[in-house]
C-alpha cells in the first residue's frame, strides 16, 4: 500500500512536501511518480525517479520548482514543492511500477496507487 501525505493550504510562492510511504514491500525496485488530477481535469504527470539510478524526470510546468527524491531505507519518496502557484491546486497521487517504462507519464504504466493528498495553493 502506498499512503500519500504533507499537502495542505498554502499561499501562492509558499512550498509544501509530500511523502509518499509504502507499507510491506520495500520500493527498490519500483520506480515512483506523482501525478496530480484538478476538478475537472485529466490526471496529469508531475515528476518520477527510477528505480536503479534515482535518476528524475520531470513536467515542464513544474521543472525548477518541484524536486522527487526517494529514500530507500524508509520506503519513502518525497515530492517537494517550491513557489508553488494556484495552478498547482490539485489532488496528488503517488504511484509505482517495477522498473521503468519509457512512456512514464502515461498513468496507466503504472501498477498501484495512493489515495491522494489535496494541495491548494491560493493566489
Amino acid at each position: 500500500q502506498l499512503q500519500a501525505s504533507g499537502g495542505g493550504l498554502v499561499q501562492a510562492g509558499g512550498s509544501l512536501r509530500l511523502s509518499c510511504a509504502a507499507s510491506g514491500r520495500s520500493l527498490s525496485g519500483y520506480s515512483v511518480g506523482w501525478f496530480r488530477q484538478a476538478p475537472g481535469k485529466e490526471r496529469e504527470f508531475v515528476a518520477a525517479v527510477r528505480e536503479r539510478t534515482s535518476s528524475t524526470v520531470y513536467a515542464g510546468s513544474v521543472k525548477g520548482r518541484f524536486t522527487i527524491s526517494r529514500d530507500n531505507s524508509k520506503k519513502t519518496v518525497y515530492l517537494q514543492m517550491n513557489s508553488l502557484k494556484p495552478e498547482d491546486t490539485a489532488v496528488y497521487y503517488c504511484t509505482v511500477r517495477l522498473g521503468w517504462n519509457v512512456q512514464y507519464w502515461k498513468p496507466e504504466y503504472y501498477s498501484f496507487w495512493g489515495q491522494g493528498t489535496q494541495v491548494t495553493v491560493s493566489s
